[in-house]
């Protein structure tokens, strides 16, 4: 096969894809609409793939990616029709040799409103001081709106901004922030070691963008009690998930301890999901809204993290939602086919006597 990459990418955006595959011993794969399509190419060889993995990153980070067997970057290329482009690639070894994936950055970074968000996920950054989590399973478009929620500020606030990336997806124009944007394994070593450097660095927001580890978690609520706004995501899919995460990841002498900090600092978490629409040409997001009233904070002290759905009911008139709300309401306006819904849901019994009329 003859490498074209930048073919490759050009094919993904025309098709309107969200990530292109590239994998020893397997053609090169678009993922279009959540579904993945073969383009009409030989099998990649090994030599093959390593050689485009070496056309995207350089000797330091090869070196990087044979002791760590993995690696995150960015690759920015000018293509026909589209301009300058942004993608945030992985590399990484596999039984049949090495692979990448890449995703595409969207140019100009979505209002929530044009993401669909519910409308009172914007309170959650009108707080000075605190934390917020974006959560999700991978592939949901967490990034995104991250970025639609720092791009408000950005565009309405003067504040200090630093995020910590990896790699750095989206890069924000010059507006009303000054923002700083460093990336893990090129500006800093890891997450942690760039919190701790930044509770130095006079923030007023911070992003993190991935809770990976104790420390990092650790650090984070510490910055939202010190007096600076906070937001990073998790892999978790509703806020009692997210919660209990974020609490198990201490050990068992320091879980009572965390639960009084993030009952202080925690502002709320958005979970989203993005689902197949019926037509197949598109994906729409469902979306799970918690906003951390004095009910909900009493749960999260006292450990009553079971109670935490029924207090998200309740608040509906605060703008709350269940995850499961937003995929019925979906089913209802006949927008994501039902048995996707149930697959998607977090209560599926209740959820599958929600639906079993659309079933029929």
């Amino acid at each position: 096969m003859g490498i074209n990459i930048d073919g490759m990418l050009l094919e993904l955006l025309t098709r309107n894809g969200s990530d292109l595959f590239i994998t020893s011993r397997h053609a090169p794969t678009l993922r279009v609409n959540g579904l993945l399509t073969p383009l009409d190419m030989p099998e990649s060889t090994p030599e093959e793939v390593e050689q485009i993995v070496r056309s995207f990153i350089g000797d330091s980070e090869m070196e990087r990616l044979a002791e760590d067997l993995d690696i995150d970057f960015a690759y920015e290329v000018r293509l026909p029709g589209f301009g300058v482009r942004r993608f945030r690639g992985c590399a990484f070894y596999q039984r049949l040799g090495m692979s990448a994936v890449l995703r595409t950055i969207p140019v100009q970074i979505p209002t929530a409103a044009e993401l669909l968000l519910p409308p009172p996920v914007m309170k959650l950054i009108e707080f000075h001081q605190g934390l917020v989590l974006i959560t999700g399973p991978t592939g949901s478009g967490k990034t995104t709106t991250l970025a639609s929620l720092i791009n408000h500020i950005n565009n309405t606030r003067p504040m200090h901004v630093i995020t910590i990336e990896d790699p750095i997806e989206f890069v924000y124009p010059i507006n009303k922030c000054m923002i700083v944007q460093r990336q893990v394994g090129i500006h800093v070593e890891s997450f942690s070691a760039a919190l701790r450097s930044a509770l130095r660095e006079d923030p007023d927001v911070i992003l993190v963008g991935e809770l990976r580890d104790l420390d990092t978690i650790q650090l984070a609520v510490t910055a939202a009690e010190t007096g600076h706004l906070v937001l990073g995501t998790l892999h978790t899919l509703s806020a009692s998930q997210t919660i209990n995460r974020a609490v198990n990841v201490f050990p068992p002498q320091r879980q009572s301890q965390i639960r009084v900090m993030l009952a202080e600092s925690l502002r709320g978490v958005l979970s989203q999901q993005l689902i197949p629409r019926i037509d197949g040409n598109s994906r729409v997001v469902a979306t799970e809204l918690m906003i951390c009233n004095s009910a909900i904070s009493t749960l999260i002290r006292e450990s009553k993290l079971h109670q935490i759905n029924s207090s998200i009911q309740t608040g509906a008139r605060e703008g709350m939602r269940l995850m499961d709300t937003s995929l019925l309401e979906l089913v209802e306006s006949h927008q994501i086919d039902p048995r996707e819904a149930l697959d998607r849901a977090i209560d599926k019994n209740t959820f599958m006597n929600s639906i079993r009329s659309y079933l029929d």
